[in-house]
């Protein structure tokens, strides 16, 4: 075993659940962790503290002349449930296999101490200024980053942000992310009468808050896949014949993509490919419904409340306040009479993208093919990390998201697990990554 994986165990074995109050010692002990790993390499370090988990800040200076690179990450883990379909313990790292299975081995403690054990190979041949953000609440965007990233714009400036907290292609393909999906998050609360009510006596003449929400959930999307909401796709900035070209080259087969969710099909937005419905078109979807009896058997009432989720991806150009609006007004315009409506935000984050042809996408294009001894593909993902878009705002800089996980590592599901291969890998990545910036930055 090698020192790296054995303190990366070690990291692992630290249940830092940011959701669950029972374990924020565990989140203080995993920054304290970090804390002393990165002294020991050598950095400054600071464990920022928040209204709930604290922030780890490390900087390490080589020189005026140098470039600088920031990493982010996180060292918080989703919690383990349900914990009898681990086959192993989740915070009792366990390799078989070839592969590390542990909660955050993936998503992202085995990724951000890729980077770390990266600058620890390069020792004192270091040749570029780094700068480590490690945060402890990613997992349930408690919002305390941000105001600590504003106040702290002038000692986090740097020339790229580096960030591995996503996936490659495919095992054995790296990729480089140029692009990730703004979201709006927000549920819908409808009520009719005051009370429950017996179906028999009241029904046919009281309002049923679930039909409400089918009759408005149905409102919402056309049989083409197309959202129905006025304005939304104003702002969309479509992909060009460049970008389009290179989604055809890709080694992405459809039919095993379905497959692999256990499938029949893939539906959605017609007109466009499944490649760019998943990562550079817009989206709505409903994440939950709830209401009336839940129970076994029947219970023969009219419910008092139901409601849904809803969650949208949104691309480059589209302003996720902007879309909140709008979808606010199209709930109200549909909102069936007897019916009373709160909408609750629940979350925004912008879209990011970033230019191919940046000495940043370049220099990792050349470190991902040197370790993998092949090219990397460069993709854009479904996904958001609302954090990158403040980083760039920010800090004007372009981000570069190599990522090391795949998409079957099971995050937030049990036996959550990180390819030993991927790890080894990551670390060379990041190592040749630090090497070739400062050559392409100079």
């Amino acid at each position: 075993m090698t020192q790296a994986l054995s303190e990366l165990i070690e990291f692992l074995r630290i249940p830092s659940v940011s959701a669950d109050p029972a374990h924020n010692q565990d989140t203080k002990r995993a920054a304290a962790w970090l804390e002393a790993k990165l002294q020991a390499l050598g950095f400054s370090v600071e464990v920022a503290p928040t209204a709930n988990h604290p922030i780890v800040y490390a900087e390490k200076h080589v020189g005026e002349a140098a470039p600088t690179v920031l990493i982010y990450g996180h060292y918080d883990v989703q919690p383990p449930d349900p914990l009898e379909l681990w086959e192993t313990p989740p915070f009792e790292p366990t390799v078989r296999d070839g592969k590390l299975y542990a909660r955050g081995s993936s998503d992202d403690k085995g990724q951000i101490f890729a980077h770390i054990a990266a600058v620890e190979a390069l020792g004192s041949a270091l040749p570029v200024n780094v700068k480590f953000v490690i945060e402890g609440e990613e997992e349930v965007g408690f919002g305390n980053l941000v105001p600590w990233l504003k106040e702290n714009v002038e000692r986090l400036r740097a020339d790229v942000l580096v960030v591995s907290d996503s996936s490659m292609l495919a095992p054995g393909q790296p990729a480089i992310t140029y692009g990730l999906r703004g979201i709006v998050l927000m549920e819908v609360r409808l009520q009719g009468a005051s009370r429950d009510l017996h179906s028999g006596t009241y029904g046919g003449g009281a309002p049923n808050p679930i039909h409400a929400a089918a009759w408005m959930i149905a409102k919402l999307k056309g049989e083409d896949g197309t959202i129905r909401i006025p304005g939304f796709y104003d702002r969309v900035r479509p992909i060009s014949p460049d970008e389009r070209a290179l989604y055809a080259q890709l080694p992405f087969d459809e039919g095993a993509f379905a497959a692999a969710i256990g499938a029949t099909a893939m539906p959605g937005e017609e007109g466009y490919g499944l490649l760019e419905r998943v990562w550079a078109r817009p989206t709505l979807d409903v994440n939950g419904i709830w209401g009336g009896y839940q129970g076994e058997g029947s219970k023969t009432v009219i419910p008092a409340k139901a409601g849904f989720k809803l969650s949208m991806r949104l691309v480059p150009d589209q302003d996720p306040s902007v879309i909140h609006a709008l979808t606010r007004a199209y709930l109200e315009a549909i909102l069936p009479l007897g019916y009373r409506m709160d909408i609750v935000p629940l979350g925004e984050g912008k879209p990011v993208i970033t230019p191919l042809d940046s000495p940043a996408m370049q220099a990792a294009a050349v470190a991902l093919e040197r370790a993998w001894g092949k090219k990397a593909v460069f993709n854009r993902m479904g996904g958001s990390v609302p954090i990158v878009a403040d980083f760039q705002e920010l800090l004007g800089i372009p981000t570069v998201l190599m990522g090391f996980g795949l998409d079957d590592d099971n995050l937030h599901s049990p036996n959550e697990k990180f390819d030993l291969i991927n790890f080894e890998k990551a670390i060379e990545s990041s190592r040749n990554f630090l090497l070739e910036f400062a050559k392409q930055a100079g």
